[in-house]
């Protein structure tokens, strides 16, 4: 009993410190998330749509809500979002990623870093300029690189962007987010302890078995951040979009939802913003990311990956 009671005060110090440790993150996912994210639902429950918010906030509650569930093209929308996402996502941010992490690490350190830091150049440049150097691949002939390449070959010239404007998309989106993967998984690949790896090359283990049984299985933790991390990002990201094809051609080809629900708040005129509607958009999309973490965390076994090792 006395045991008991002199463990209290140390079980209670041992909560506080861990709490301490985590009060600076906490305080950053109240500030940028918790609380914008409590905001918009309040807005999406509101008519506002004045530039400068001087007109009152009248609520309406969920009409917001069902008029965007009743908009003609919802269906489509949340179609061109998950294709998006998850193709950019298997194709580009986690699958390509995973590929450079691993060949810059197979070959020497030097060349390694060269090769990283050239796949890195899309990433750091600017957004603007970018897009415009895809616009002049893709562009109309004569002036279109593809259509000057593709011209001597006998292949007819045409606007490649108007014609394939989703391959565009993804490619620009995709090669800006695996530049990201590569450095978070090239990182827990170098992490893992080179005995480990030497031990099972000598036990007859091939550049196959090694990366299927024992790096990859090795580095969850890391694809399961990226995996989560970087869906969230392209849930909520358009800005390639809107330089690129502005979510045409056509009625809302490439358009995703993050785009409409900018659209729907500050693309429209003469000061009509229609913060309420766009709001409900931004709010459905906050929901849809959750779910994904909870899906994420799920298909990783997040629950085993933080629990204490086994002491045999």
């Amino acid at each position: 009993m006395v045991a008991e009671t002199r463990g209290r005060p140390r079980r209670r110090r041992r909560r506080l410190t861990a709490f301490g440790f985590l009060a600076p993150a906490l305080v950053l996912v109240v500030a940028f998330y918790l609380i914008p994210a409590v905001l918009t639902l309040v807005l999406s429950l509101t008519d506002l749509s004045s530039a400068n918010f001087t007109k009152p906030w009248n609520f309406i509650g969920l009409e917001n809500y069902r008029r965007l569930f009743s908009d003609a093209f919802f269906p489509k929308i949340l179609r061109n979002t998950l294709f998006y996402v998850f193709v950019t996502l298997g194709l580009f941010n986690v699958g390509l990623a995973l590929v450079l992490a691993l060949t810059s690490t197979a070959i020497p350190r030097r060349a390694g870093f060269l090769f990283r830091m050239l796949w890195l150049l899309p990433r750091i440049t600017p957004s603007v300029i970018y897009i415009m150097m895809w616009v002049r691949i893709a562009q109309q002939p004569p002036f279109g690189i593809i259509n000057q390449l593709l011209g001597p070959l006998g292949v007819e010239g045409k606007n490649w962007l108007f014609e394939t404007p989703w391959l565009f998309v993804i490619l620009t989106n995709g090669f800006v987010g695996a530049s990201f993967g590569m450095i978070i998984f090239t990182s827990a690949l170098e992490a893992i302890p080179r005995d480990v790896l030497t031990a099972a090359r000598v036990d007859g283990a091939s550049r196959w078995r090694l990366i299927r049984d024992m790096q990859i299985p090795l580095i969850k933790w890391p694809l399961l951040f990226v995996a989560t991390y970087q869906t969230m990002s392209l849930l909520t990201s358009f800005e390639y979009i809107l330089l690129l094809t502005e979510g045409g051609p056509g009625l809302f080809t490439t358009e995703v939802w993050a785009l409409t629900s900018y659209k729907r708040a500050l693309g429209t005129y003469f000061g009509n913003n229609q913060w309420g509607y766009g709001a409900a958009w931004g709010f459905v999309l906050v929901v849809i990311g959750f779910v994904f973490s909870l899906i994420y965390v799920r298909i990783f076994r997040f629950n085993q990956l933080v629990r204490e090792p086994l002491i045999e």
